[in-house]
């Protein structure tokens, strides 16, 4: 029934599809592939699509086939997703108005049909063969490609780049697709179609079963795959949000899907109406929300028998917030995820006029203050489902007691990005039922562990210019030592307040000198950007003239002109503060007018914030600094954001928001958040979280002390591989080849390989520390080596560098170039000049040298063929096979290196004489590589002369400009008149294979013929 081959095959594929069986999926082989698909560049199983239609919808046979074949030109995958969740509808037989046709029983997982397939050949300009496909109602909803640890390669990172080829490369193949699966047989991971590998992720919580499976890959399988936990996803748990004009398909984590199914559980249920949910910061909480909603609100899967009164039969949803910014970034997200009629409220009238009709099935978005003062309660209020975000906050100012006199009898949720503190009986009453604490918890440690958000690190800076407030007037004496005694006594008299420290001039000096030199080294680098948080306003505009006197010094050092220079200097941050009436008024303090006059020129309207938000997301681009006090500390998302400036002595809930602006995941480069302390809050740490329960918050903010103990523990690691090898940087390849003696194995590459990337993140994460200076020559010289071991033990080209942050590559391209490294792991390619130079070099060499020569030849030879299998799959077939042959021959032990070399050399002249037989045939280039292609397809059924004229009518047709004009291989319809003539001219030649014959000339045509705008 099911074949396969090698590693793969026998520890993924094959449990895999084992497995899938027992949860009810039918196996669907390759031999039936044809009568399934009708031709191999179709993906749809249309017989089964065709008979669930009938099935569900109870039509006619010619309806149903006719209702596949429109469905079989949709190409966009948010309108598929709507078609399946039941939005499609068209004429049928003997019905005068349009019949809504299901696609998939929600209702009853075992009315559709399901089926999984391997080997899955799609056929297209690149064909390509995904592992493993899973269908429902013939449409083909997950792809999952497994990778064997057996094949000694990064376990995962192989898997996403076939997933992102695939998705490139057969996108018809991704139309339905809900979300793809990468695994190797133990660990699963599930992204949506089109994430980048960062944002898949494993689904750890098995909710409402108890998590007794055999192993990790049933466990991950069951989770995603289970029949109705896969419909539960595709119904309510996937959306896609639009973001500076681009479309983003998002789908729930496993607390996303936990948490809502535990809210409409509870709904369905009536027991108690109300739950606590606390979900980290950075996680997903507003997407939560919105997952809620489209469950609350279409519980497609979930059964209400007729006559039975449900809470869920058409409820109306209020979501409360208590921030004017959070309520416009919550309104946001309903309205770019598509959630159905989501009305933002404007007024207090607008509010009761929408809540006191009859009207059922509302989504209102609103701030809880325009509850305020309202006493009278609503009719109806039991059919309200209420979910207040920030639920802690909202019970101050009698604002909880007016939402529940205006809705009694409603359903309540709390959510909250932050933990309730342990005192906090209002929330806990208000939302919580009595002993359950929260619904549902997910914590700082667990978006960590799952990589939803970054950790947070924190770092004291300048101590000396920390401020203790119990020792407030003798450091008052100390700094303001130069003031006259009539000055020091007036102040004294009022009082020494904590900003006549923190705004001291030269403080704010110093501070922005040292935060400046800091960001150059630790962030700007990678284009990430940081928030500096002032003690006050007064404090903003303080450290904005510090900044740009500091910045536009640096430039015009570097030869820029004054004007310039100030003009960037001032681009470089941006200040965001509430405006007040006191802005614009004199006054005859020479000082506070300064400071007022600076308060007008930098305020920034909500307009002009927008655009300041936006810019500062993109990293690279201007502002790269925001200066704040109280604004963007909340609900601000930004993922370029890698450090936070502190100068600001937050405590509990505030600090806890604000440091988290910087736990958003960007890419590889960005390892942790850091919050950089100039106020001393991190030595009161304790203290200023004091309210929470210990575990709650007890890695909210981590020391960097552990990861200088880390730092210095995976050093140590590394420096056990070479003992005994001298290390002095005179013959580097001498020293990396006694390092390849001493890790040996394939296995403890893999291990080594694992320990270098650890010392090189700790190592990123803490630079520009003075703690890693004397580890620098061991990171070029094991960082580098990495480029080198890839080539001997897997013949292959590294692309590890690419993960790694700027500051890192510099140092590693420096070293390569100093040591003479560059020559032994920079690849050539064979058009390069000096590429058959290294075979006669190495030739009087010494063996180490043949064998340096041999493997760096091998793995060049392995990325062309690779190339030239891309460019023309036919012609370059057979060299798939020599390749494997070649690979083996390097691990050959009774070859000498000298024998291994002439191999290599061999393949390479075998290799280039394909690229020149055109050469005296007395075709082109481009003729030649069609003429490949038909020889490919049609053997030895037509001779040569006959398939080297339909070659050359090919050529000829592809090469009129007014049959194929600029830009023809974009339009569908010129590609078909094309490929209509090539087969007409096939079928006069005699040929027999004219099904395939015009769309495989067609692929190698795009490659050579394609004529973009400009050409």
């Amino acid at each position: 029934m099911m074949k396969g081959r090698g590693t793969e095959w026998h520890f993924a594929e094959k449990p895999i599809l084992e497995y899938l069986l027992t949860l009810g999926y039918e196996f669907a082989g390759k031999e039936q592939h044809p009568a399934l698909r009708g031709s191999e560049n179709q993906v749809i199983f249309r017989p089964h699509l065709i008979a669930a239609l009938q099935r569900l919808n109870g039509i006619s046979e010619q309806d149903a086939i006719a209702a596949a074949a429109e469905l079989a030109r949709k190409e966009d995958n948010e309108e598929w997703v709507e078609i399946m969740r039941g939005d499609f509808a068209r004429n049928v037989e003997g019905q005068a108005t349009q019949k809504t046709l299901k696609v998939i029983d929600f209702q009853n997982p075992s009315n559709n049909q399901l089926a999984v397939t391997q080997q899955l050949y799609v056929k297209a300009e690149k064909s390509r063969i995904p592992d493993v496909v899973l269908y429902v109602n013939g449409l083909p909803l997950v792809v999952i490609e497994a990778k064997s640890p057996i094949n000694h390669k990064d376990k995962n990172g192989e898997a996403f780049d076939q997933l992102k080829q695939y998705e490139r490369d057969i996108p018809r193949l991704f139309f339905t697709n809900l979300f793809n699966i990468v695994t190797d047989g133990t660990t699963v991971l599930y992204g949506a179609t089109g994430a980048p590998s960062k944002f898949y992720g494993y689904w750890r919580d098995t909710h409402p079963r108890e998590d007794n499976f055999d192993n990790e890959l049933h466990k991950g399988l069951w989770s995603l795959l289970e029949p109705s936990r896969l419909l539960d996803i595709l119904a309510h748990f996937v959306v896609f949000e639009r973001e500076e004009g681009k479309v983003i398909k998002k789908i729930a984590r496993y607390q996303q899907f936990r948490a809502v199914n535990k809210m409409v559980e509870r709904v369905a249920e009536g027991k108690h109406k109300r739950g606590l949910i606390w979900h980290t910061q950075g996680s997903g909480k507003s997407l939560t929300m919105v997952f809620a909603a489209l469950k609350l609100k279409h519980h497609r899967t979930v059964k209400i028998e007729k006559g039975q009164s449900s809470a869920l039969a058409n409820p109306n949803l209020l979501i409360l917030t208590d921030r004017k910014d959070l309520d416009t970034q919550i309104a946001n997200t309903f309205i770019a995820t598509g959630l159905p009629n989501p009305t933002p409220i404007k007024s207090i009238k607008q509010l009761r006029e929408l809540m006191s009709t009859s009207v059922d099935g509302q989504t209102l978005l609103s701030t809880i203050f325009k509850f305020e003062g309202s006493t009278r309660a609503i009719p109806n209020s039991e059919n309200w489902i209420v979910m207040v975000d920030e639920c802690h906050r909202t019970q101050e100012k009698d604002l909880g007691a007016a939402l529940r006199a205006t809705l009694p009898n409603a359903t309540f949720f709390g959510f909250t990005g932050t933990p309730v503190k342990k005192n906090d009986k209002n929330t806990y009453e208000n939302f919580g039922v009595v002993g359950e604490g929260y619904l549902d918890k997910y914590g700082i440690d667990d978006a960590v562990r799952d990589n939803a958000t970054v950790p947070i690190r924190y770092t004291s800076r300048k101590t000396e210019w920390q401020i203790d407030e119990a020792k407030i007037d003798s450091l008052f004496d100390t700094w303001f030592a130069d003031l006259s005694d009539e000055q020091l006594a007036q102040i004294k008299k009022r009082g020494v307040r904590l900003a006549d420290l923190v705004r001291h001039p030269k403080r704010i000096e110093l501070i922005a000198f040292d935060l400046w030199t800091h960001f150059k080294e630790y962030a700007k680098p990678d284009g990430f950007k940081a928030q500096l948080v002032a003690y006050d306003r007064e404090a903003v505009v303080l450290y904005k003239q510090a900044l740009d006197t500091l910045i536009a010094s640096e430039y015009e050092r570097q030869g820029m002109s004054k004007e310039d220079a100030l003009r960037l200097s001032q681009e470089a941050t941006a200040c965001v503060y509430s405006k007040s009436q006191e802005d614009d008024k004199p006054s005859e303090n020479k000082h506070k007018n300064e400071v007022r006059e600076k308060l007008v020129t930098w305020y920034v309207d909500d307009t002009a914030e927008d655009e300041l938000k936006r810019r500062f997301k993109l990293r690279h681009e201007n502002p790269q600094i925001l200066i704040v006090c109280d604004k963007l500390l909340t609900g601000f998302d930004a993922p370029a954001e890698a450090v936070m400036y502190l100068d600001k002595p937050l405590k509990e809930h505030t600090l806890l928001q604000a440091i988290a602006r910087t736990n958003r995941v960007a890419d590889a480069k960005k390892k942790q958040g850091l919050i950089v302390d100039y106020i001393g809050v991190s030595k009161h740490l304790d203290e200023a979280l004091a309210s929470y329960r210990a575990e709650d918050v007890q890695n909210a903010m981590r020391d960097l002390d552990g990861l200088r103990s880390e730092l210095e523990a995976a050093q140590r690691e590394l420096l056990v591989y070479v003992k005994g090898i001298k290390r002095i940087g005179k013959d580097v390849r001498a020293e990396y080849d006694a390092l390849i003696k001493a890790i040996g194995t394939e296995d403890e590459w893999i291990l080594f390989q694992r320990k270098v990337r650890n010392f090189v993140t700790l190592y990123e994460a803490l630079a520009p520390d003075p703690c890693v200076i004397p580890m620098s020559y061991d990171l070029k010289w094991f960082a580098n080596f990495l480029l080198f071991g890839k080539q001997v033990f897997e013949k292959k080209e590294s692309f590890e560098q690419a993960e790694y942050s700027e500051k890192i590559r510099q140092m590693l391209e420096e070293h390569l170039h100093v040591t003479g490294l560059s020559t032994v792991v920079k690849l050539r390619s064979v058009i390069d000049g000096e590429f058959w130079d290294d075979f006669e070099d190495a030739e009087d060499e010494s063996e180490e040298d043949k064998r340096a020569a041999a493997l760096k030849k091998t793995t060049e030879l392995r990325k062309i063929t690779e190339a030239k299998l891309a460019e023309n799959q036919h012609q370059y077939a057979k060299f798939s096979e020599k390749l494997k042959e070649l690979i083996e021959r390097m691990d050959d032990q009774q070859l000498s290196w000298g024998e291994k070399l002439k191999a290599a050399q061999e393949y390479a002249k075998q290799l280039d004489e394909e690229g020149k037989a055109y050469e005296g045939t007395g075709m082109s280039f481009e003729g030649h590589a069609l003429l490949k292609v038909i020889e490919a397809i049609e053997g030895d059924d037509v001779d040569a002369d006959t398939q080297r004229q339909l070659a050359e009518t090919a050529e000829q047709l592809y090469s009129d400009t007014e049959l194929a004009p600029t830009l023809w291989h974009t339009k569908e319809g010129l590609r078909k008149e094309l490929r209509q003539r090539v087969r007409k001219a096939a079928h006069q030649l005699g040929f027999k294979k004219l099904k395939d014959l015009p769309s495989d000339i067609e692929d190698i045509a795009i490659k050579h013929f394609a004529r973009g705008k400009y050409e």
